[in-house]
């Protein structure tokens, strides 16, 4: 299994026609990313690219906003768990729950010692992850150390995150699962 397979996995995904993206605008070009990462072999290929960056980066923390970012953490997390690596995880309600503890940041406590990597299935303006950081930022002591997407859908997203000084990776742009 490889970065190559993922990348047949996002192809497939790949919806072309007119759709309206969470951002309210209109699009040629849709990427269920569900069906990946919700996917056996894509949740696991997913996660092993996903794992592998935040050990580079010296991540002791995964998480991102709900809902897409929910199977990557939980999948990386059991990779985790196999190789008996400390990984703390979480996940970033778009607001804090109006029942319970009222948080909007689920997951063990982000102290000050941790260094997080916030990830996603599909950037588009950046916008999720933008506030998923903001929230890690607002209400935890942990330093973000970047975010990393599956698939930037090139409409200037990580142009968005780079200019608010936050380091971005993606694996794929909408070019690469577009190319024949």
């Amino acid at each position: 299994m490889s970065i190559q397979r993922l990348k047949q996995l996002l192809q497939a995904a790949v919806t072309e026609g007119e759709v309206v993206l969470s951002s309210g605008k209109t699009s040629d070009f849709y990427i269920d990313g569900r069906l990946v990462t919700l996917d056996p072999v894509g949740s696991l290929l997913a996660a092993r690219a996903i794992l592998d960056a935040a050990k580079a980066a010296g991540a002791t923390a995964v998480g991102g906003p709900t809902v897409a970012a929910c199977p990557l953490v939980s999948a990386v997390g059991v990779l985790a768990a196999q190789e008996e690596l400390p990984l703390k995880l979480f996940y970033v309600r778009s607001k804090a729950k109006g029942h319970g503890l009222q948080k909007a940041i689920e997951g063990p406590a982000l102290t000050a010692g941790d260094k997080a990597l916030v990830v996603d299935d599909t950037m588009t303006s950046g916008g999720s992850l933008l506030r998923a950081v903001e929230q890690v930022r607002a209400e935890t002591e942990a330093e973000v150390l970047g975010v990393l997407c599956l698939v930037d859908r090139e409409e200037g997203g990580v142009e968005r995150l780079e200019a608010a000084g936050i380091r971005c990776q993606t694996l794929f742009t909408r070019a690469d699962l577009t190319q024949a």
